[in-house]
């Protein structure tokens, strides 16, 4: 079995890291994919603080990752005019492939093509894989396919982007990793649940994803968002945890 926790741990994690470290090692992962992981320092004291011995983050890097197990390999790919890289991890005793991301922000219909630009970017990037069995999760700042927005609920600075691509976004991201083959493993778990990640004082959106190919969908055993009492001030994110059969 094999455990990957997706956090995004807003702006670096800065003033939290004991908080998040606590939440982190409350899930006890075998790997944590992190996005706003932009302070390595940060980073490093996390790990220390939540018994993660391998570690990675690049500062104005969104993307780092915590590992339990050593790792064999990590790569950071940025595909052209992308706004963030995309990470790949396999850690050793394992054949899974994880793939990070952190797609563009902010609700409106123009972030949301770049979004769809992006993973596009990263399908093609990791074509050659497909067919084996790996993970693509992170924060989409998405939503899937007949998930509400609630417009009301978002900050004032960002209802007017939502005005401005006329009161609708056709949310195309999550459908093209669907097309492309993937299941969503929350969705999948949790059918009539909403899941919502986003914010944590408040949850009323799911923007943070695990996928695996369809034909793969039988070693998800579990896939959940980490609602830890210390989640609420460690992060404006929930974590999603996944529990995965892997072949050794």
């Amino acid at each position: 079995m094999f455990r990957l926790l997706t956090y995004n741990i807003k702006r670096g994690g800065h003033g939290r890291v004991d908080l998040i470290a606590s939440v982190i090692k409350a899930a006890a992962p075998d790997l944590v994919l992190l996005q706003e992981a932009t302070d390595p320092f940060n980073v490093a004291r996390i790990a220390v603080a939540s018994g993660m011995p391998e570690w990675r983050a690049m500062r104005r890097q969104s993307l780092g990752f915590l590992s339990r197990r050593p790792v064999a390999s990590s790569e950071w790919t940025r595909p052209r005019f992308s706004r963030h890289a995309f990470i790949e991890v396999i850690t050793q005793g394992t054949s899974l492939r994880v793939f990070g991301l952190h797609l563009s922000a902010v609700h409106a219909a123009w972030t949301e093509r770049r979004r769809v630009f992006e993973i596009r970017a990263l399908l093609r990037g990791i074509a050659r894989h497909q067919p084996g069995f790996h993970v693509l999760a992170g924060d989409f700042n998405t939503l899937a396919p007949g998930e509400p927005l609630e417009i009301e609920q978002l900050p004032f600075r960002l209802r007017p982007l939502v005005w401005l691509s006329g009161g609708r976004i056709r949310w195309q991201t999550i459908q093209t990793v669907l097309e492309a083959g993937y299941v969503d493993g929350y969705r999948l778990k949790h059918p009539d649940e909403p899941g919502p990640t986003l914010p944590t004082s408040q949850p009323h959106i799911r923007l943070d994803y695990v996928f695996v190919p369809a034909q793969y969908e039988e070693a998800i055993v579990s896939c959940d968002v980490f609602r830890h009492a210390d989640a609420i001030a460690a992060s404006d994110h929930f974590p999603v945890v996944a529990d995965l059969r892997t072949k050794e």
